[in-house]
């Protein structure tokens, strides 16, 4: 082997062990409601997440930390998140009969009055 490609080969040997890699698993997905999904259908599939769906949608209340703001895109994205965070690795999806799709683009940028926790079911403060 060349000493040339022998030090390429131990570059790309190093950056492999010190620059950590994410697998598909890995990446952060969030569940939130499709904008284009009319109000009526987003609360179908809303009132199936907070109900026999399993979704704890407590904080959505009035008077509870996520309330606000309390349009039904928002408590839609929250109750739709809160599901796909519980039940993913169960055969969970994140469709709601399409009234929902995965982001990997944290929702809280977007969103700025909601935060969203990366990969955790509770999507605000």
């Amino acid at each position: 082997m060349s000493p040339l490609l022998l030090k390429i080969t131990l570059v790309l040997l190093f950056m492999s062990i010190i620059i950590p890699q994410k697998s598909v698993g890995e990446y952060e997905q969030w569940c939130i409601a499709d904008e284009q999904t009319p109000d009526e259908e987003l609360k179908v599939a809303l009132d199936w997440a907070c109900g026999e769906g399993g979704a704890d949608c407590s904080k959505i209340q009035v008077n509870q930390a996520c309330y606000f703001p309390n349009t039904m895109t928002n408590h839609a994205s929250y109750a739709f998140n809160d599901y796909f965070q519980r039940f993913k690795h169960k055969g969970g999806s994140c469709n709601f009969k399409g009234a929902a799709m995965i982001t990997e683009l944290d929702p809280s940028k977007r969103y700025p009055l909601t935060v969203f926790k990366k990969n955790e079911r509770i999507p605000c403060a």
